[in-house]
């Protein structure tokens, strides 16, 4: 995949400490006809993961490949990388929430596009708060879905390369019988073992989808390519619930093999970094294979703003909003076709 100086990248899968494991998430479509699209039927608003086996079939009522009705207003959020007061702007910017961080968005739909943590302070304030709205944006009818981004995985394989030391500290009070945090220094074992697969907080995200279709158009962390249709989605997503859970000793161990690719939905840039005409030729092959119109990432932070590429069939959100970057506080917003970036108007000097 294309790389892009200056920012994270997975490590070597045969390292034996601290590995980078990219995570897949997604529904599976295998068994459906690839060849056009599915006529478009009344379907739930938003498909995410699925906790069905991996074998099931997905081209029923809520797959990734069915086109769904679409919400009437959707708003996407890039990677908040640990600053709340960030975090704060950019939903106040969408209307969604009011003064006193209470969800006031009634039916808005809002993506969020995972790397909510790390290079910040404020990771554990930033997770809470997005389930916090999850559960009050579902009693008024809307819809707070949070990705599966690099940095959640990498937090999970106790890759803390990008943890601040008031980021370590927040995570004090957690304790937990985790195999491997006996061996961490002591300021690193409470986040540790919250992020452990099995722990409090690997078990949240273990709940968050790499890959969500809302209406006709594909969200993801770093993107989606047709050999990851290919190889059965809901496969993947299913070994990655298992391991983040917990499950079959996986705690001390890494994820699956099969998960942990440098070109991995949460780790390729190819639609995110400068796409030419390969890259957005290998867009459209995915985008046809889903039958979506468009693909929305995060992962590679945009200058000077939100920036569509490849005919606007993708558009790359992450625009550095953090602290730790000092980008703009932008989102983008989605009603039907339109698409427009939302922007904080900056106060004159």
């Amino acid at each position: 995949s294309a790389r892009v100086a200056g920012v994270d990248a997975p490590r070597s899968i045969g390292k034996r400490t601290g590995r980078l494991l990219a995570i897949v998430i997604v529904i599976a479509i295998a068994g459906c006809d690839r060849a056009k699209a599915p006529e478009p039927q009344p379907q739930p608003q938003v498909a995410a993961t699925s906790a069905t086996s991996a074998s099931a079939p997905a081209c029923d009522a809520g797959s990734l490949a069915v086109p769904q009705a679409a919400p009437k207003r959707v708003v996407a959020i890039g990677d908040l990388h640990g600053d709340l007061a960030a975090t704060r702007k950019v939903l106040r910017l969408a209307g969604v929430i009011d003064a006193n961080d209470a969800w006031i968005g009634g039916d808005v739909v809002v993506v969020q596009t995972g790397d909510q943590i790390d290079r910040g302070d404020d990771d554990r304030k930033i997770l809470d708060l997005f389930d916090r709205l999850r559960d009050a944006a579902e009693k008024s009818g809307g819809r707070v879905l949070s990705l599966l981004g690099n940095h959640e995985v990498m937090n999970a394989s106790f890759d803390f390369r990008y943890v601040t030391p008031g980021a370590f500290t927040e995570f004090g009070d957690v304790n937990a019988n985790v195999p491997r945090v006996e061996g961490l220094e002591p300021l690193q074992r409470g986040r540790a073992a919250a992020f452990a697969p099995g722990g409090p907080y690997a078990s949240t995200l273990s709940k968050r989808p790499v890959v969500a279709r809302v209406g006709d158009s594909i969200f993801v962390h770093g993107g989606v390519l047709p050999k990851h249709v290919r190889y059965g989605l809901d496969r993947i997503n299913e070994e990655a619930r298992v391991w983040l859970e917990g499950n079959r000793g996986a705690a001390s161990g890494p994820p699956p093999r099969a998960l942990a690719a440098e070109d991995a939905p949460l780790w390729t840039r190819m639609y995110s970094a400068a796409p030419g005409r390969e890259e957005c030729a290998t867009l459209d092959e995915t985008l046809r294979l889903l039958g979506a119109k468009r693909m929305v990432v995060g992962h590679t932070p945009q200058k000077p703003s939100i920036a569509p590429a490849c005919d606007s069939k993708v558009w790359r959100i992450d625009v550095g909003l953090s602290r730790y970057y000092g980008g703009p506080v932008q989102a983008l917003e989605l009603r039907g076709d339109e698409v427009r970036v939302l922007t904080e108007e900056k106060p004159l000097p």
